[in-house]
C-alpha cells in the first residue's frame, strides 16, 4: 500500500464520491470502494439497453450494485447542456451539485464529461470560512499503462499487439481523450504463450481487479495529500479504436503468431471468425504451431486433423485450432466439434472481406 497515514482514522469514512460507470469493470471499482468505507452519494450509469435474445431492457452492472446496495442512481443520455438531450444534462448537474461530493470517479462510463463537469468536481464550493470540502476532481481508472493506447478498448489492442505488459493508470481527467495527468500506475505482464495465454476477457478480469484496488489507494492518498501528479510522456501515444466486427475475421494469409493474438484479442467479444463453404465458425481457441507448412499449401487450407487440433496454413506458418463453434452452436473443444461436423485435409477456410460475423 503506497497509502499515507496523516489523514484522520474516520476521514474516508466521511469522503463522499459520485462513480460513474456502466459494464463490470466498472462494478469491481464500485465494489472495492464502497467496501472500504467511501461514502457514494451518487452513481451515473449508462440508461438501460436491450439485450439478450428477447431484446429486453437490462439494467448496467453498476446500476444492478448500487440498486441493490440503495445507492442513488442517474442514468442521462447525455451530460452535454447544448447537445441533443439537455434535459437529461440539467437533471444529472442538479444530481451531481446535490450530492455536494469531493471527488467522481469514472471507470468505462461511455459517455464524455464535458467541461462543466470537470470543473465542478474541481472547485470547492462557496461556504462560510472553516467549512469548505476539499475536492478532488474527476479521477479515471484506465486500462493501460498511459499514454500507450489512449481510448475505448486498451486491453483489446495491447493483446492484439503482442505488448508484452499492460497495466492500470489513475488519471486525473482534463479535457482531452485519456490526456491528464498519472496519480498511480502499476504494470501488470500479459501472457502470450502456453494454456493460460491472455484473452481480453482473461486480462479484463486481472486488470478490473487491479484498478478497484488502485483507485482505492488513490483516494487514501488524496485524503492526506499524498497525490502527486505527473504530466504524461509526449511520445509512445497509441489510439485503442473501438472494435468494429468485421476485424474479427481471421485473415489466413496473416502469420501464425498474429492470428493466434487477434483470436484472444476478440475473446470474448466479437469473437474471431472465418467461413468454410459459405457457413461461418468462429475460432475460440487457438495456437501457433512450431511447424511449417509446405510450399504447396495455400493460406486457409486444412493440413492436418485431430482430435487434439486442426492445423491450417497460415503465411509461412500454422495455427492449430482448438475450440471452434458453428453458427447456432455451442463452443465445442475440437474432439467434441469433430463428432457433429468433418474436417478433411484439402478443405480451405474464406480470407475474403465480406462481413458475416453475426451468429445466432
Amino acid at each position: 500500500m503506497r497509502a499515507c497515514k496523516t489523514a484522520e482514522p474516520d476521514s474516508l469514512n466521511r469522503m463522499r464520491i459520485i462513480f460513474a460507470g456502466t459494464p463490470d469493470f466498472a462494478r469491481v471499482a464500485l465494489e472495492r470502494l464502497q467496501a472500504a468505507g467511501f461514502e457514494i452519494a451518487l452513481v451515473l450509469t449508462q440508461p438501460d439497453r436491450p439485450a439478450g435474445r428477447g431484446l429486453k431492457l437490462q439494467a448496467s452492472s453498476v446500476k444492478q450494485f448500487a440498486l441493490e446496495k440503495g445507492i442513488a442512481v442517474a442514468q442521462p443520455r447525455s451530460l452535454r447542456l447544448d447537445g441533443k438531450y439537455p434535459e437529461d444534462a440539467v437533471a444529472a448537474r442538479k444530481a451531481i451539485e446535490a450530492a455536494d461530493a469531493q471527488a467522481m470517479v469514472v471507470a468505462a462510463y461511455g459517455l464524455i464529461l464535458p467541461q462543466w463537469v470537470l470543473t465542478l468536481m474541481s472547485e470547492a464550493p462557496d461556504r462560510p470560512q472553516g467549512v469548505g470540502r476539499l475536492k478532488f476532481g474527476c479521477l479515471n481508472i484506465h486500462a493501460s499503462l498511459l499514454p500507450r493506447w489512449r481510448g475505448a478498448a486498451p486491453i483489446h489492442r495491447a493483446i492484439e499487439a503482442g505488448d508484452r505488459e499492460t497495466g492500470v493508470t489513475i488519471m486525473q481527467m482534463d479535457a482531452g481523450l485519456d490526456t491528464g495527468d498519472m496519480l498511480l500506475v502499476e504494470k501488470l505482464p500479459i501472457v502470450h504463450e502456453g494454456p493460460q495465454a491472455d484473452t481480453t476477457g482473461m486480462l479484463h478480469d486481472k486488470l478490473a481487479a487491479l484498478g478497484g484496488r488502485l483507485i482505492v489507494e488513490a483516494l487514501e492518498l488524496a485524503a492526506c495529500g499524498g497525490l502527486q501528479p505527473v504530466p504524461q510522456a509526449g511520445k509512445g501515444v497509441s489510439y485503442a479504436h473501438k472494435i468494429e466486427k468485421h476485424e474479427a475475421r481471421i485473415d489466413w494469409h496473416l502469420p501464425a503468431d498474429q492470428i493466434d493474438r487477434r483470436i484472444r484479442a476478440f475473446n470474448p467479444f466479437p469473437g474471431a471468425f472465418t467461413e468454410l463453404k459459405g457457413e461461418t465458425f468462429k475460432i475460440w481457441s487457438a495456437r501457433p504451431s512450431p511447424a511449417m507448412p509446405s510450399a504447396t499449401a495455400v493460406c486457409g487450407e486444412i493440413l492436418t486433423v485431430a482430435h487434439v487440433a486442426v492445423e491450417v496454413c497460415a503465411m509461412n506458418s500454422i495455427v492449430q485450432l482448438l475450440e471452434i463453434q458453428r453458427a447456432g452452436g455451442k463452443r465445442l473443444k475440437l474432439a467434441d466439434f469433430l463428432r457433429g461436423f468433418e474436417l478433411t485435409p484439402g478443405m480451405v477456410f474464406d480470407s475474403s472481406t465480406s462481413d458475416k460475423a453475426d451468429m445466432a
